[in-house]
């Protein structure tokens, strides 16, 4: 019955199994969901998506599904039958409404020929006042306008006085490949977990509570505990200025998803390579610089480092003393970044470039020497990957 809805989805790169068809099928045998398009939408997208990064390669699959569908009187017989039409009616459309189309000789003559007109009709027509099409004022089709129409296959509502919505389809940018938002960045952080409890005792333990009742023969002996929070420590290390003003945003964006996520993050700026010195406050780094082997020294090696960098800079910053832009370094960026890598070993940089990039710039094939490859891509998928080395 749903073979075409599978199949489509595949096409589309959605990663559904035969396990998660039986389900649909299952489901629409049971009556979870009967003609309402809507609805089944909603059931078929929470059984055969298991991840919520593929819900918009779903919709787009779902709505080519729906426009791919040949015989469009069978799919109104069974997505939309008249029983099903009728409590539509009654429960969208007013009594002034109502009265128009019982003068207009009435619901079952709206739905005879809304049927009569898909069987006759064999190519597409806008402007008119009879055919299925756009534009005019036949009851039904799209971008026009009559009373009773029955909308098809329209973007958006114009008189808002249609009876069904066919194919109003909202995408969600979840994908892997889409660029960063601050709740996908969330959702690939969450992998990095590590709870335990502590603090004050502010939240009942319901389980020791019932075992200290029982013991105390029924009196009620409420036990307290603390909440549990993530525990992961997360060192944070930003790369500022120049070729890095391009990712601002979206450095904000992880920036922000990373101080909601993580209880004990701790966060410094650089700018292109890790040097002697570190900053908290970019308008007073020249004034108030952090040495980096405080840092080092500050912090154990129960830390995860994070580093978010470009890693695009004159290979001379990494390789040479005084190759900084910005100052005469006494020690080559590289040295800093072993210094980083013994001192963490639990570190992965996080590269906002496209990683199809990285090959042409030697400054970034260097890092990614130092660091023993733990270079990942700004995307979802990338954040995943480097909270899994992390949590290794």
């Amino acid at each position: 019955m749903f073979i075409s809805l599978f199949e489509t989805l595949r096409r589309h790169e959605v990663p559904v199994s035969l396990r998660e068809l039986l389900d649909l099928h299952a489901a629409v045998e049971r009556g979870v969901v009967f003609a309402d398009i809507q609805a089944f939408y909603q059931v078929a997208r929470t059984l055969m998506v298991k991840d919520e990064r593929h819900f918009d390669r779903f919709d787009r699959a779902f709505s080519s599904w729906l426009e791919g569908i040949e015989d469009m009187d069978a799919a109104i017989d069974a997505l939309i039958p008249d029983d099903w039409l009728r409590r539509e009616f009654d429960k969208q459309l007013s009594n002034e409404e109502k009265a128009q189309i019982e003068s207009l000789g009435g619901l079952e003559n709206l739905i005879e020929t809304f049927k009569k007109r898909l069987e006759e009709q064999d190519e597409r027509h806008a402007g008119g006042n009879k055919w299925i099409g756009t534009g005019g004022t036949s009851p039904f089709g799209a971008y026009g306008y009559n009373p009773e129409g029955i909308r098809i296959g329209q973007d958006g509502s114009r008189h808002r006085r249609a009876v069904k919505v066919w194919d109003e389809r909202r995408f969600r940018d979840y994908d892997d490949d889409r660029q960063l938002g601050t709740r996908n960045i969330k959702l690939a952080l969450r992998r990095l977990r590590q709870f335990a409890r502590q603090g004050t005792t502010d939240e009942l333990d319901l389980d020791a509570t019932i075992r200290e009742t029982a013991r105390d023969a029924g009196l009620l002996n409420v036990q307290m505990r603390p909440e549990r929070h993530n525990a992961v420590k997360v060192l944070l290390l930003l790369d500022v200025g120049g070729s890095m003003d391009d990712h601002i945003r979206t450095c904000e964006e992880l920036f922000s998803a990373a101080r909601s996520e993580f209880k004990h993050l701790e966060h410094y700026y650089f700018h292109n390579c890790v040097y002697e010195g570190l900053w908290r406050d970019n308008a007073r780094r020249r004034q108030r610089p952090i040495p980096t082997l405080d840092v080092l020294h500050t912090y154990g090696a129960d830390y995860k480092v994070v580093v978010v960098g470009d890693a695009a800079m004159s290979p001379y910053e990494i390789t040479h003393p005084g190759g900084s832009v910005e100052h005469l370094n006494r020690e080559a960026g590289g040295v800093w970044l072993k210094r980083l890598v013994e001192a963490f070993p639990k570190l992965v940089w996080i590269n906002p470039t496209p990683q199809g990039r990285w090959e042409v710039t030697h400054s970034t094939q260097l890092i990614r020497e130092l660091i023993h490859e733990r270079m990942y891509p700004m995307t979802p998928a990338g954040l995943e990957d480097a909270m899994r080395e992390l949590m290794r």
